[in-house]
């Protein structure tokens, strides 16, 4: 009988996890199994997901993202403001964001920068760009983006049809393409791309433009949902986003991510505040209780992966 890969375990851990805190949900409200529940559970399904993904490209080359919860805040404040009043405007902000990210992505590889500090310091740029764009709550969504997010299909909620879409563009551009095949190359092996004529510091420079550009919709797609935007409306999203691409199967080092693990992780993330709110936890300690599931899921992954090799030496 053929062993299961380390990356099929990697993939059932949130899988498995989701489906249980699920189930757990439905057995404490009963009317949560409808099409409206199902809704309300994963209506910020998209933009976390979108979120998790941008920070799992960054992490495919060994980098980590300390600014994503204030970037996305930042593009939210922007959609919100200039992309109602001056579309063009607005548009030009968010490509000179996203090409302002490529930027510190080659300053990070051509300096040898940590990529935790500059993100780190950057966080605040990001969000002291969203409280000029925003300086009080408020603004509204664009036409455009609340008639897509608020969308009905006729058999799935749009957080999970759009969360399953999102996964599976993902994982052919960062899993099947030859971009990706790159990109996870420099975090696997940066010295062998080099040596294959790939430019290390283009290639770092491209992962982080992808990365924003995921970053743009994650934000685009919350004032969507939320039809409004304040400086701090996703600061949560930083350590969400981290969490998720870990719950999903990846690893911060070696290029080893999995873009459909990352989607089924920040949905495990997302649901598990639903679950705990139902328990009646206070929010205070939502955070906490959510850091005791992951490392929960973690150490069963560790243990599965022990066996793995165990299997593999007999």
């Amino acid at each position: 009988m053929k062993r299961p890969s380390p990356e099929a375990l990697r993939l059932a851990l949130p899988v498995l996890a989701l489906a249980a805190l699920l189930i757990s949900v439905f057995v404490m409200r009963p009317n949560v199994m409808s099409y409206n529940g199902m809704h309300l559970l994963f209506k910020l399904g998209i933009p976390i997901a979108l979120a998790t993904l941008a920070q799992m490209i960054i992490m495919s080359v060994n980098d980590l993202d300390l600014s994503m919860g204030s970037f996305v805040s930042f593009v939210a404040c922007v959609a919100a403001t200039w992309l109602v009043d001056a579309p063009l405007i607005g548009a030009a902000m968010l490509l000179a964001a996203i090409a302002a990210y490529a930027a510190l992505g080659m300053m990070i590889c051509y300096r040898g920068l940590p990529s935790i500090v500059v993100t780190l310091g950057m966080s605040f740029v990001w969000a002291g760009l969203a409280v000029l764009v925003l300086p009080t709550p408020g603004g509204t969504a664009p036409v455009w983006v609340k008639a897509v997010m608020s969308a009905r299909p006729t058999m799935v909620p749009i957080g999970i049809a759009g969360s399953a879409v999102i996964a599976v563009v993902a994982h052919f551009i960062i899993m099947r393409s030859s971009f990706g095949v790159l990109i996870r190359g420099v975090g696997g092996n940066e010295r062998s791309v080099a040596r294959a004529g790939w430019s290390v510091l283009w290639a770092r420079g491209a992962a982080y433009a992808t990365a924003a550009a995921f970053a743009v919709a994650s934000g685009i797609t919350l004032v969507g949902l939320m039809t409004s935007a304040d400086a701090n409306i996703a600061l949560r999203y930083t350590l969400l986003s981290i969490a998720g691409v870990i719950l999903g199967g990846g690893e911060f080092t070696g290029g080893r991510v999995s873009a459909v693990g990352a989607v089924f992780g920040a949905l495990t993330l997302l649901l598990a505040g639903s679950f705990l709110t139902f328990l009646k936890v206070p929010s205070d300690w939502q955070i906490g209780a959510q850091g005791m599931i992951l490392i929960v899921i973690l150490a069963l992954r560790v243990l599965l992966e022990r066996f793995e090799k165990k299997g593999r030496r007999t």
